[in-house]
């Protein structure tokens, strides 16, 4: 441990993984134990949020986890108080609940698309909502939202619900952190680019003929000639959670080696 987390609590929502393997969230949680971070682990999956957790406790690090919907109200606010009593406060809020629906907009149902946009949009207002009134009044805090590359950019797969909802991200955290500044609460946003996780097996593997077309193509379209892994993503949270990045709001950081700006 590096104890750049020291004394602080990470609360991280979708924190287990969507498949064997390490995902962003499940990382994230493991990296803000390992820099001293004490842990509430939330994911909708208690089997996944367990896994995680005891991947954490086995290092020796502390942590703790339940069971949530983070598109209900009333699941998400509970969490938030348990983490509360447990661990005293509320440091850090990660938020990595996310839902990657293939559909053309033409052929995506209502359903479907409220869906995409409840899962990756309603959930990061609903954490904040519950978060933001006890960070202000410690006048302490760091959010760090979860979004991605299809949020600033076409990524050439079907997904419009998600580009449009990860673009709401984006803004989002914008505007929430320039509403929080002055109570010292920074949020931010990491946009994940071609990042080899679980999830890509699950949600994204249909676009291809094959796993292995799906993992060449992939890595062919990355500027290093690569996808990214879970610990990408999780070293770049950890050092916006940290105080080394303690002058730092409203950011919108691309993990994505350099995808962003090639043309």
């Amino acid at each position: 441990m590096k104890d750049r987390l020291k004394h602080k609590v990470a609360l991280v929502f979708g924190a287990g993984s969507a498949g064997e393997g390490l995902g962003n969230g499940k990382a994230a949680a493991v990296a803000y134990a390992r820099e001293g971070a004490k842990v509430m682990v939330v994911d909708l999956n208690a089997k996944a949020a367990e896994q995680t957790c005891q991947i954490i406790l086995s290092e020796n690090g502390v942590c703790s986890y339940r069971t949530a919907d983070a598109t209900n109200s009333v699941e998400v606010h509970k969490v938030v108080i348990d983490t509360i009593e447990e661990f005293g406060q509320i440091d850090i809020l990660h938020n990595n609940v996310g839902l990657a629906q293939m559909g053309g907009i033409a052929d995506l149902s209502e359903d479907l698309w409220e869906k995409v946009i409840d899962t990756n949009l309603k959930s990061i207002y609903l954490t904040m909502k519950s978060v933001l009134p006890h960070m202000a009044e410690r006048k302490k805090g760091s959010i760090i939202n979860i979004s991605g590359l299809s949020g600033i950019r076409f990524t050439g797969y079907p997904y419009p619900a998600y580009s449009a909802a990860k673009a709401a991200v984006n803004h989002l955290t914008s505007v929430v952190a320039l509403e929080y500044a002055s109570f010292g609460v920074r949020v931010n946003a990491v946009l994940p680019g071609l990042i080899d996780t679980p999830l890509i097996y699950k949600d994204i593997a249909g676009q291809y003929d094959s796993i292995e077309e799906m993992v060449a193509a992939r890595n062919a379209s990355s500027p290093m000639g690569r996808m990214g892994t879970a610990w990408d993503i999780a070293n770049a949270s950890v050092f916006l959670a940290s105080e080394e990045a303690n002058f730092i709001t409203g950011v919108c950081l691309p993990v994505d080696g350099g995808h962003s700006i090639r043309c």
